[in-house]
């Protein structure tokens, strides 16, 4: 998959082995590895903003990548608020851009 590490000159060879699931993401299907942290696996797709915030409505994405602040955070399987850089990647899971506390665009809201 293109957007990887693939070598790391410390770690080694990355994602070897490691089983490619398929997820959407606003009803895009993409594919990434089993278990890896979602928000890897977006940023590998090329996705870059994971939400907007409520009150400027400004576009947020990883930031921390360690779960401590809120920037990744989506709705994924309809439960908002999912830190995505700590959740494990799932055969099928639905992951959608987060609007405030919602998965629909703050126009139709």
């Amino acid at each position: 998959m293109a957007g990887r590490i693939k070598t790391h000159p410390i770690l080694g060879a990355q994602n070897e082995g490691k089983r490619v699931v398929t997820f959407t993401y606003d009803g895009k299907e993409m594919q990434g590895y089993e278990g890896e942290p979602i928000a890897a696996a977006l940023k590998a797709n090329g996705v870059m903003v994971h939400r907007y915030t409520m009150k400027q409505h400004k576009p947020r994405g990883i930031f921390c990548a360690i779960g401590r602040c809120t920037d990744c955070v989506m709705v994924v399987d309809g439960e908002p608020n999912v830190r995505t850089c700590m959740t494990p990647l799932a055969e099928g899971m639905d992951v959608r851009t987060q609007y405030g506390v919602s998965d629909k665009p703050f126009d139709r809201q």
